[in-house]
């Protein structure tokens, strides 16, 4: 079993040792740099992280020698499992990949590396997109100063943290407005994930668009089954036989989740909220 190996096989097909052969690259200083980008990857994946690899992934982080792009692959791969937690809030302890006591010092390191305003702008935008993924208080604040930072990569990291951060409507239907198609591309994630009623025309509009960039249409596709969980299933009824396995596959899912929302009773918008000062 190799890095390579295990980068095209499913997670859920990797052998018991996957996470000892990870935990060894991401220590190993004289590993190949590529290597190590490979590992600080494939640690991301729940079915392997572990306090260990969290540890060995906060370590890359804060090590001030080690490569840019290692310790931003490493921040990204905190992500994931952050998420997780959080969702969980280890009612069921054995559910989650790593302790409460390693997801607390997950949290607050990311927050400390943050304010660092020495570090690299790169690393810092990585480190709020992964903080934000188990929202804490100091988030809006930040999400707001990336926002009006007028710096386009800034912006980018702001509409993408939108999506997990509650209290940013008017600034993710702003973001639909954009001409850069990848602060757009999250304006349509966030609006999906806050079911914003004012963005369905516009969302509506890049479904059935057929020269709607196919990455685009497959996210207002799931936006559109939040959004409108109802008119979703009949709107998107079509787009399950469509040529593109993705765009069918995208409806078919976007479909089954309406459904789903509908039976809990989660078929109408949340309560909004706007900016958060």
């Amino acid at each position: 079993m190799d890095l390579e190996t295990l980068r095209n096989t499913p997670p859920w097909d990797w052998p018991e040792e996957a996470a000892e052969l990870l935990l060894d690259t991401l220590a190993n200083e004289k590993a190949s740099e590529s290597d190590r980008l490979v590992a600080t990857e494939l640690a991301s994946e729940l079915v392997v992280m572990s306090d260990e690899l969290a540890d060995a992934l906060m370590a890359i982080a804060i090590n001030g020698a080690e490569p840019l792009e290692l310790r931003t692959r490493a921040v990204i791969g905190l992500g994931p499992v952050l998420e997780e937690a959080d969702l969980g809030e280890f009612d069921e302890p054995d559910d989650v990949p790593i302790t409460e006591s390693t997801f607390h010092t997950i949290q607050e390191l990311l927050r400390k590396l943050y304010l660092d305003e020495s570090l690299p702008h790169e690393l810092r935008r990585r480190i709020l997109e992964a903080a934000v993924r188990a929202p804490q208080d100091w988030h809006p604040t930040a999400i707001k100063s990336a926002y009006l930072s007028g710096d386009q990569d800034w912006m980018l990291t702001a509409v993408f943290a939108m999506r997990f951060v509650r209290g940013f409507d008017t600034q993710i239907l702003e973001a639909l407005k954009s001409a850069d198609p990848a602060i757009h591309y999250e304006a349509v994630n966030a609006a999906g994930a806050w079911q914003l009623e004012a963005a369905w025309p516009h969302v509506l509009a890049l479904v059935e668009g057929p020269l709607t960039p196919k990455a685009l249409r497959v996210s207002a596709i799931e936006a559109a089954g939040s959004i409108h969980p109802r008119e979703a299933q009949e709107i998107l009824g079509e787009l399950t036989a469509d040529r593109d396995e993705e765009i069918a596959d995208a409806a078919t899912d976007a479909i089954e989740m309406a459904a789903g929302m509908i039976e809990a009773g989660n078929d109408s918008t949340d309560e909004k909220g706007d900016w958060i000062n």
